[in-house]
């Protein structure tokens, strides 16, 4: 079912049944001669209406007049508030972009409410994605040198669950599948890029496997070489 485009502003107030009023060129631009101080409130509107991350450009474009730093401003604005005051939404950088979100200590009731479980990943299934996340674009072989086991069927159910992608074919014997991690990875960790990932320092001993630079698949399995450890500054 197509849905009514989103007009910013206003329409008559019999229009949409929100109490809007029209936009002042009857086009939904915020234009320069506009009150800006209603900013704030149009991008959390514009936010609602997406339910996902929605990225600055999108809402720059969507408002057609503030700039960059107006809207970043706004964005600002709505996340303090919503933190100081308590409210029931949180306003987050994720994915690429910022969504609003109900804060996680109402998750039970949240849950409650939809009939949902919390999404549960196992141990094998963080492992695996833990590996991807770090050494993207890699192979299942070079998955399977850092873990020691086999990963075919976790890659696959992290592939339904559209935590894992195929990138392509890595330029070698065989031209293996590459995988990546997807944006939705990143809507599920809450991180609102790659390099929000927790530096390899922190991951205590596996973080060296993890910065292996020679994974090469030898005549007799898969040999793991140690050419550098990862420094005490890498961030992955």
């Amino acid at each position: 079912m197509e849905r009514a485009p989103l007009v910013i502003g206003n329409e008559s107030e019999n229009g949409n049944g929100n109490g809007a009023h029209a936009a002042p060129d009857g086009g939904g631009a915020v234009t320069p001669g506009d009150d800006l101080g209603r900013l704030p409130a149009l991008v959390e509107s514009l936010l609602f209406a997406a339910g996902r991350p929605v990225p600055i450009a999108q809402l720059i474009e969507a408002l057609d007049g503030p700039g960059r730093a107006e809207v970043l401003g706004a964005l600002e604005h709505l996340a303090r508030t919503y933190e100081r005051e308590g409210r029931g939404l949180r306003l987050v950088q994720v994915a690429g972009g910022w969504q609003l979100r109900t804060p996680a200590d109402h998750g039970p009731w949240v849950r409650r409410l939809l009939h949902e479980r919390p999404p549960r990943l196992s141990r094998p299934m963080l492992e695996t994605l833990a590996i991807v996340a770090y050494r993207q674009p890699c192979t299942r072989l070079e998955i399977e040198a850092v873990r020691g086991v086999d990963v075919e069927a976790v890659l696959t159910t992290l592939i339904e669950r559209r935590l894992a992608r195929i990138v392509g074919r890595k330029e070698a014997p065989g031209r293996p599948l590459l995988y990546a991690t997807t944006r939705e990875f990143l809507e599920v960790f809450g991180l609102p890029d790659l390099k929000a990932l927790p530096p390899l320092r922190d991951l205590g001993d596996g973080a060296a496997l993890l910065a292996a630079t020679g994974l090469e698949v030898a005549p007799e399995g898969v040999a793991v070489t140690l050419e550098s450890p990862p420094a005490s500054g890498d961030d992955g």
